[in-house]
């Protein structure tokens, strides 16, 4: 396959780097149909009067979250994790990578905005700090667990 300015974005394996280009065509293809299906609407049934701005933030959010959802459900992004041993020791790399970005998103938040004044201030930097050190959590652990089962499925083969 001919490589293009795109190569130095995809992974570096060639299995990952051939399904993360069909998971962006897929997308991509599923991005037009959408806005066909808006155009044909808007121009013939009634008219919708989304703004460009919306648009485009529809198709980027669209174009991001479908690509990551199919790569994590994909169950790719862990081909060596096939023991065990090795699977809860991945699992545990994962916690402390959500643990570490708990830690590191206050202090660079005081570092930007300063310290807060208030209890609601220090909300503002826990309350998010929480969700997404939860949400990296999950959705690493959710990718791990989709690799294992794959790879366990390929050696049993």
């Amino acid at each position: 396959m001919e490589k293009s300015w795109i190569a130095t974005f995809l992974p570096k394996d060639e299995y990952k780097e051939r399904k993360m280009l069909y998971f962006m065509a897929e997308a991509v293809f599923i991005l037009f149909a959408l806005l066909f299906f808006y155009l044909i609407i808007d121009l013939l049934i009634i008219d919708l009067d989304i703004p460009a701005f919306g648009l485009a933030i529809f198709a980027l959010l669209f174009l991001s979250s479908y690509i990551l959802l199919r790569y994590t459900f994909a169950g790719i992004e862990y081909p060596d994790i096939t023991t065990k041993k090795r699977y809860k020791k991945e699992k545990k790399a994962i916690f402390m990578r959500s643990l570490i970005y708990l830690a590191i998103y206050p202090i660079a938040y005081i570092i930007i905005q300063g310290f807060p004044t208030d209890w609601e201030g220090v909300l503002d930097i826990i309350g998010p700090a929480i969700l997404a050190a939860i949400f990296l959590f999950a959705w690493g652990y959710l990718s791990l667990k989709k690799s294992y089962k794959k790879n366990q499925e390929l050696l049993d083969d």
